[in-house]
């Protein structure tokens, strides 16, 4: 990826990823394709597979291990990943429910580069009390 900043939004380097959907358009008419799968396919498919997990645990747990894990890391930076995987997992179980999985797996993916980005550039939201 290089430099991060370069991406002036999350969504930019989402689509820069190719994990946002392509669109067919004319006139007044909109017909959304399928991923546009431009840009790097290997940070693709290592975002794809790591969305896998997000199906198979339940929302709000965390392990002893990865508490163990984050142990030393800055307090913010911890509840920024708390609250990214809190909302991936939600996201996933909730486009899972009304659609295939592998839809919800690449939508999770792009929410999580976006997240990334976020952690990148600093762009980190203070947490809502």
């Amino acid at each position: 990826v290089g430099d991060f900043n370069r991406f002036r939004s999350a969504p930019q380097f989402a689509a820069y990823l190719g994990l946002v959907p392509g669109e067919d358009s004319s006139s007044d008419k909109q017909h959304r394709t399928g991923i546009t799968k431009a840009g790097n396919r290997h940070l693709r498919r290592l975002l794809i597979e790591s969305a896998h997990c997000y199906g198979r645990s339940a929302v709000g747990k965390k392990s002893r291990t990865l508490k163990e894990r984050q142990a030393g890391n800055a307090p913010e930076v911890i509840a920024y990943a708390d609250r990214a995987v809190d909302r991936l997992k939600r996201k996933y179980h909730r486009i899972a429910l009304h659609s295939k999985h592998n839809i919800a797996k690449t939508a999770v993916a792009r929410e999580l580069a976006c997240f990334i980005w976020g952690m990148m550039t600093n762009n980190i939201s203070p947490t809502k009390a």
